[in-house]
Parts: structure tokens; sequence; C-alpha cells
């Protein structure tokens, strides 16, 4: 590494990875740094390691400071997820840990939050499985809490809470805020009806854009990690809507839809038109950065992804190629929604694998092209279609996805962190987006669409 002038760093902050990131003016990547994120087992509840993510941050930025001009500082955080802090208490602020959106643990409130959350129609959050609406973690904790919730001075959500530990100062952002939460209204554009009635509309700091700068790192920040006093930070965003962006501001006047890739695979379209969401599968409005509400549908592709390899005892690093998808079609072998706890268009569905593959790697592959054109159709998407994210690794799925879109071309973009690349040009918001995009050709293998019908057929649908 070489010093180098006038650089940013993004910090990344995944469910599976952290990431950090140094890059130059025009967002090439300088660096790249990355830990795996964990579970914290406290007496509370499963929570968020808060104290080792941290302590591999300043860490880490240490190092970069040593190497490189760090000039502006931007966080994305992963959605559902957000704390509770007094800002008179100690170094992490927080008045309960922050809980990890997977715990099984909010069963006890089911009923009462089921009858006072919003409609559909109101915040166009479904309702989802464990603390995937973060509402409903804040009114667990409440209810079982009150005192250390009385304490609480402020509601960050997660990104936000990253970027007052480095700065001091404190926002909400409306990406995060509006991501499945219950507590957005995007008609509207305020707070959901939950909100108010709970008055929790008070602990929420005053809303900044995610591009604006919250302020420069603080004087023990600075000193801990060697950077300049003058490094500013800015407000920080959602990281599926950092994907988002930059396809935002440069394709204003087209349709199309954005695949962002991870352990949450989005589909994001353009569309304003909210229609055609059905709660029941997952399907929902994002608030991108500008306050508009987009259009998804979702399901935990990395994370079943993995579970398919693990399944059919292969490693998720398996390589796949020709002749193993061929395979899997000539077989007939299927793997069947859902592998992810009830998340995504089929969540109600129970898992299977029928038959045994010779690469589980390859069955994991044609399961989630199939669950990629799944939403695609659902969520009615018109114009050509983005993917992005970690999937891009993959070049076969990318492949499978293309000829399952049909008439619609499928464009990939030529780095695999849209999210990083998305959250950078927040620094820079007055430059237009660099976009990298190739067309994505078509796999064209023989005994797909039967093998779709078939699979079809078997989840209880007719294609």
């Amino acid at each position: 590494m070489t010093a180098a002038d006038a650089t940013s760093l993004v910090i990344d902050i995944g469910k599976t990875n952290i990431k950090i990131h140094v890059l130059d003016r025009s967002h090439n990547n300088l660096a790249t740094f990355n830990k795996k994120n964990s579970v914290f087992h406290n007496s509370f509840y499963d929570a968020v390691d808060v104290d080792g993510i941290w302590t591999w941050i300043i860490k880490t930025i240490k190092i970069c400071s040593q190497n490189f001009q760090i000039n502006s500082l931007v966080v994305s955080g992963h959605g559902a997820t957000g704390a509770l802090i007094d800002t008179s208490k100690g170094e992490d602020g927080l008045v309960l840990p922050i809980m990890d959106y997977e715990w099984n643990g909010l069963e006890s409130v089911n009923v009462e939050y089921e009858g006072i959350r919003p409609s559909f129609k109101e915040t166009f959050s479904p309702s989802l499985p464990a603390g995937l609406n973060f509402g409903k973690q804040l009114f667990w904790q409440q209810k079982n809490f009150p005192e250390e919730f009385k304490n609480a001075n402020a509601i960050l959500m997660y990104p936000q809470y990253w970027s007052w530990r480095l700065t001091g100062n404190l926002s909400s952002e409306v990406s995060s805020i509006g991501c499945h939460t219950d507590l957005w209204a995007p008609s509207s554009k305020k707070f959901s009806s939950l909100v108010v009635e709970q008055s929790w509309s008070k602990l929420f700091p005053p809303f900044a854009n995610a591009w604006d700068v919250i302020g420069t790192v603080s004087k023990d920040v600075a000193d801990a990690t060697g950077l300049n006093s003058s490094c500013v930070v800015h407000v920080g965003v959602h990281d599926s809507n950092a994907s988002y962006l930059r396809y935002l501001l440069s394709k204003r006047n087209d349709e199309f839809c954005v695949i962002s890739t991870g352990t949450w695979v989005v589909c994001m379209s353009s569309q304003e038109s909210l229609g055609c969401l059905d709660s029941s599968k997952d399907m929902l409005a994002n608030i991108n950065v500008e306050g508009q509400p987009v259009p998804c549908i979702r399901f935990m592709g990395g994370r079943e992804y993995e579970m398919i390899c693990s399944l059919t005892n292969c490693s998720s690093d398996q390589i796949v190629n020709d002749d193993d998808i061929k395979q899997i079609i000539v077989d007939g072998v299927m793997a069947l929604p859902s592998f992810s706890n009830g998340n995504g268009p089929y969540g109600k569905n129970r898992s299977e694998i029928l038959g045994i593959p010779k690469n589980g790697a390859a069955l994991a592959t044609i399961y989630c092209a199939l669950m990629i054109s799944c939403c695609l159709n659902k969520l009615n998407t018109q114009g050509d279609v983005i993917m992005d994210g970690s999937f891009l690794k993959n070049p076969i799925l990318c492949r499978l996805v293309a000829q399952l879109c049909g008439k619609k071309n499928l464009y990939i973009s030529n780095d695999e962190a849209g999210t990083v690349k998305g959250a950078a040009q927040l620094t820079q918001w007055s430059q237009s987006p660099i976009l990298e995009l190739e067309k994505c050709e078509p796999y064209n293998v023989e005994g797909l669409d039967l093998y779709v019908s078939s699979w079809f057929k078997a989840i209880g649908e007719i294609k």
C-alpha cells in the first residue's frame, strides 16, 4: 500500500461479514479488510458483539490511516437493527444490548404486538419472523426492561449508531428507519402511528440526509486511530439502499430493477407503484435515501445457498461448472423452499431436497437462480435488470438468471462491492456515479424450461 490523497473509508457492517474499504476519488478500491460477524449470547437475549466490532474497526482504521490519507468516513449497515442509548452512559452508550434480529425470543409479545402494529397499507412493512420488524424489538424491550428503556434518551438505527460512536453526534436517516421496521409511513413521509402511540418519536434524533456530514471524528477516535481531526463522517445508510443508490442517480428516467446479493437477496424496482406488493410474499417498500418508496421482494439467498451446501455435505466454496448444472437438471434433483426460517416469498413452505446431488453447490446455484426469477416475476419488473454483490462470484448463477429473465436484459456490475460503491457515493454526492455494467449472456442450458416447470409444480405453483 502506498500513500494516496483524498481517500474515503467505507465501513460496511453486514449480517455475515464486516468490511472496511479504502477508496480513491474515482471509487477504486485501494485496500479491503474483513471480519466475520458474530452473535454475542448474554443473559438478556442474543445480541450484536458491539465491543468486538468496535475494537476491530478502531484497529483497522489505524492500519488504514498509517498508509492512506483518509478524508471521509461513511457507514453502511444492515437493517432491522438499532440501539437504545443514553448519551451520558459510557463509551458505547447502550442502556440495553443491541438485539440480533434473528433471535427467536420475542414470542411472548406476538399477539399483543400484532394488535398494535400498523397495517401494511400504512407502512408497507410485512409481519416478519423473529426481530425483523424493528418496532417489535422496541416493543419487547419496553415491556421486559421498562426501567432501562426509560433511561434511554435516543434511538439510533444501526448505521447512525456507529456514526455517533465515531463523532459523538446524533442523527436519524430515512433509509434505515424505512426498512421493514413498522416505524415509517411511506405515503405521508413521517413516523407511523405505532411510533406516535408508543411515544417513541421524541427518542429519535432530527433527520439528516445520508450524504450529509454529521461532524468530524471525535478526539478519542482521532487519538486511537491516527486519523486527522478534520476527517469528516457522513450520516450513513442502510446497506441494500446503498446498492440501489448509484442506479437511482444514473438511471432516473429509466425503468430498472436492482438485485442486491449477499446474506439477503433484495430485488428493488424503480417503479413507484406499490400496488403489486403482497405482504404474505415478503414483499415490502424500502425507502431510498431521497425518501421515496422502492417496491422490493427478498429472500435470504446467501444464507440459503450455504444451508443447501451444508445439507448436501458440500462446501459453499465448491466450484460449479457446466457439467454440474447439466447433471442436476438431467437427474431432476431439486431444492424446494424455504431454508431460512419463514423468510422470502415461500417462507411458509417446508424446505425439502428431492434426490441426491453430485455437487451440492450446483443445486444451490440453480435454487438461488430460480428464487431470483420468482422474485422478479412477483415484482412485475420492467426494463433492465442489474445484479451486484457476492453472487457475482458465481458466473453460472448469473447466466442462469439471465436465461430465466427471458426478454429482459441482465447486466452485472464489474465489481462485487455494490454496497460499498453506493456508500462511497455519499461522500461525493454532487458528482455523477461511476457505473461499469456488463451485459450477462444467457446460459441457454438444455432442459431448464422443463426443470423449472417441475420445480414450480413441486412447490404448488403453476408456471
